[in-house]
This record gives structure tokens, C-alpha cells and sequence, in this order.
């Protein structure tokens, strides 16, 4: 039996509670699991009166989480306030400086500040653990760092937003619009009062952005990240993909090219015959590729108290265990310059869908223009008449494999048509293996 591992836990807030009451419900089992016993020695929150569900009797309370990254009472630190900048990255960086190692549930200072804090690590022999930061209790950082290290991963697909999900997955089961299913989202809980983070990417981009530097040996670069959330996708778009025989769901992609890494976040047709289509409401999925493995398609809960405090847990048994895998699955300096493929070079086919005036010559317009830029069509609906609007009907394109240059030139010229009645929608339609 090794020395106590000592932890100091930074906020208490979902992730910080939730992870000390399991360390408390599952401590003979994690002491077997890891060969040393794990106890909570020190905390740090605002409000010492809020009820967490657990005692801090005998546990050392910090008003100030800087102080708890200098205490000589704590051999690990997990980093439960959140926010890229401010006291979470200062607590970071002073544990790493002071020799503790880190775990933390916070993608965006893992996206923004991974490899400056990778490095502070190794030059102190400790390590700053992030599982519970992507995808929460499924465990796909341990995926790539470990599991798959034997393979050279070409793609890295996800539903990273459980908030996305369960909004798509309502629009379509619900047939209502994205206002009226965000409203209720909020008042559930599934959504922030300020969904910003969530329903504009930016959340599922921070954690692209990590699954990309494990799964290609490169730094980690948000700005390298095309962005794209779901505010602009209707209802209407939803039914007009199921009668295609699609879904849509917002996909975070970091694939190789010969370019360099595509990496985008945004709302893509996927088959039905897919299993990430078939991924529902809150859920998260993760699909890795690798050369000699395939696909491996990972699937779970990716928030919440429980799911959470399970992956953060997870890293704290490792640690305790001496299993101190590098950040990013090689030595920071060792970690590759993230070479940006350009995303008009992305191939593949495409969804169109306009709003135009029942007239004589739109459709025509409409596919002269696609052939001008060399896009062709593979299929097409138009539905009839809506008097209710005016005359105005929507006319869906689905082109063949094309590339994304073309496209961006056949839509800017379209967007011209004064028989739109309002502006185009495009979105990519994504192909998988499984």
C-alpha cells in the first residue's frame, strides 16, 4: 500500500461536489483500483453555508483557491471552477509550479492554455489530467491517448453538446422551432440563461480542439477551428432531411488531409442508417478512426454531477496509481504545429435549400447556376404551393460530391435571385464508415 494521495478541490460546484461524494462512496473500491488510499484534505468556494450533500468537517477551507494550489497539504489539485482565464488558470499553473498534478473538467482553458500548461507539467514531473473535460463520462481522452495508440487516427467525428442534441433531437420529434425548444431547454436545465457557449459551437469547439491535438500529435489551436452553431437551422429543414433520409445534427470534425487537419464545428446532414444519427437528446457520441482498429464509435453522457465526477475521479486514480501519461500523449515539445487545411478545399456533397417565388424560370435558374460552377445534382424535392405564404414554395437540392470552393461561388450567386423570398440555407452532408 503506497502514502495517502492528498486532493485539493477548487469549486464546488456540480463537478467539485459531485467528486467528493464519490470519492466518499466509492473509497474501498478506488483504494483497491489505485493501491493508495485518496482523501480530501483541502476546498475552496465562495458560500461556506450552502448544503453540498456532504460533511467538510476536518477538510481545510480556502477562500482564496490560489492558496490551496500552494498548500503543502495536497498532492493533487482538481480544478473545478471553470472559465479559460482568472483564478482557474491561475490555480493551474501555480499546482503545476508547486509539483502537485492537476485534474480538471475545464475544456476552455484546455483549448486555449493546454500546451503553455502541458509544458509547465513536464518540467515539474507532474501532469494536468482532463478526461472529464470532453465528452464527460465517456472516456474518450484514455481512448486516444491510450487505448488507440497503436493507430494513426485519419478522422475524429463527435456530438460534443448535449444542449445542441437535445434541441435537434426535440425540434424533429416535436416538429417545433429552435426558439420555442431553446425557451424550454433553459427552463430544464439543459441550457445556460446565456446558451451562447452552446448553441453557437463554441463549446464543442473548445473540445475539438483538444480531441485534435490527441489525435494528430499537435498543438492545440482553437483559432484553427471553423465555427458554425444551429440558431439557423429550422424546423422545416429538419422534416425536409428526414424525407431525404437524413438527420441533422451539429458534428465537430478534425480529419487529416494532405492540406493539413480540416477542423469544423458546425450542423451537418448525417444518414439514418448511421449510428451517430440515431445519438438522442442530452447524449454524446464520439467516433475515432484509426488504420488498423477502424471506426470505435463511444457513446454516453457528456454532462452532469454523476458523469462528471466519474471521468474526474477516473484521472485520480491514475495519478494515485503512478500512471502519468504525457498531456497530449507525447512531451509537449514534442507536440507538432497545427497545420490549418483550408476548408474550401473540403469535398463532398451538399444540402440546398431555398424559398422562392412560384414563377415561371427559377428552376432553371437555379440549376444553370449550379452548372456554371460545376455542381451537379443528385436529387431535388419541390413541394407544391403554400398559400398560407404567399406563393412561396421550398425547393431542396442535394448535389454530388463537389468542393466547397464551388459551392460558396454557386450559393453568392443565388443569393442574388430576387426569387428568393428569403436568404438560402446550405449545410454539409457528412459520411461515415459505420
Amino acid at each position: 500500500m503506497q502514502n495517502v494521495v492528498k486532493i485539493g478541490v477548487a469549486g464546488l460546484g456540480t463537478v467539485g461536489a459531485g467528486t467528493v461524494k464519490l470519492l466518499s462512496e466509492h473509497r474501498d473500491n478506488l483504494t483497491d483500483r489505485s493501491g493508495s488510499p485518496m482523501i480530501v484534505t483541502a476546498v475552496s468556494a465562495r458560500d461556506r453555508t450552502r448544503d453540498r450533500g456532504f460533511s467538510t468537517e476536518g477538510i481545510t477551507w480556502y477562500e482564496d483557491a490560489r492558496d490551496l494550489a500552494t498548500d503543502k497539504n495536497v498532492d493533487v489539485v482538481v480544478e473545478a471552477i471553470g472559465g479559460s482565464d482568472g483564478i482557474a488558470y491561475d490555480v493551474c499553473k501555480a499546482a503545476l509550479e508547486n509539483g502537485k498534478h492537476v485534474v480538471t473538467a475545464n475544456k476552455a482553458l484546455i483549448a486555449l492554455h493546454g500546451v503553455e500548461l502541458a509544458r509547465i507539467a513536464d518540467a515539474n514531473n507532474v501532469t494536468i489530467a482532463y478526461e472529464a473535460a470532453v465528452a464527460g463520462g465517456i472516456p474518450v481522452i484514455k481512448a486516444l491517448r491510450e487505448g488507440l495508440a497503436g493507430n494513426v487516427i485519419s478522422r475524429v467525428t463527435g456530438i460534443l453538446n448535449g444542449t445542441c442534441n437535445y434541441i435537434l433531437t426535440t425540434m424533429r420529434e416535436q416538429g417545433r422551432d429552435f426558439a420555442d425548444v431553446l425557451a424550454e431547454a433553459q427552463k430544464l436545465g439543459y441550457a445556460e440563461a446565456d446558451p451562447t457557449f452552446d448553441v453557437d459551437g463554441i463549446d464543442a469547439a473548445h473540445k475539438l480542439a483538444i480531441l485534435t491535438s490527441l489525435a494528430f500529435g499537435v498543438e492545440v489551436d482553437f483559432d484553427a477551428i471553423a465555427v458554425e452553431g444551429i440558431r439557423s437551422v429550422s424546423a422545416l429543414d429538419i422534416q425536409l432531411a428526414e424525407e431525404l433520409g437524413y438527420r441533422i445534427k451539429l458534428l465537430a470534425i478534425a480529419k487529416q488531409t494532405s492540406e493539413g487537419i480540416e477542423q469544423r464545428v458546425s450542423p451537418v446532414l448525417v444518414d439514418r442508417s448511421t449510428q451517430i444519427s440515431k445519438v438522442e437528446g442530452v447524449f454524446n457520441a464520439v467516433v475515432l478512426e484509426g488504420d488498423y482498429v477502424g471506426p470505435v464509435v463511444l457513446q454516453g453522457r457528456g454532462a452532469g454531477e454523476r458523469p462528471t465526477a466519474s471521468a474526474v475521479v477516473a484521472d485520480l486514480v491514475d495519478i494515485a496509481a503512478g500512471r502519468n501519461a504525457p498531456v497530449f500523449g507525447v512531451p509537449a515539445d514534442r507536440l507538432k504545429k497545427n497545420v490549418r487545411a483550408s476548408l474550401e478545399k473540403h469535398v463532398g456533397p451538399y444540402y440546398l435549400r431555398l424559398m422562392v417565388w412560384d414563377r415561371p424560370g427559377v428552376m432553371a435558374e437555379v440549376t444553370a447556376t449550379l452548372a456554371k460552377h460545376g455542381v451537379s445534382m443528385a436529387s431535388m424535392i419541390q413541394h407544391g404551393r403554400a398559400e398560407t405564404e404567399g406563393g412561396v414554395v421550398p425547393v431542396v437540392f442535394v448535389t454530388h460530391e463537389t468542393s466547397e470552393a464551388a459551392m460558396s461561388g454557386a450559393l453568392s450567386d443565388i443569393s442574388a435571385f430576387e426569387s428568393n423570398s428569403q436568404p438560402p440555407v446550405l449545410m454539409r452532408i457528412e459520411g461515415f464508415t459505420s
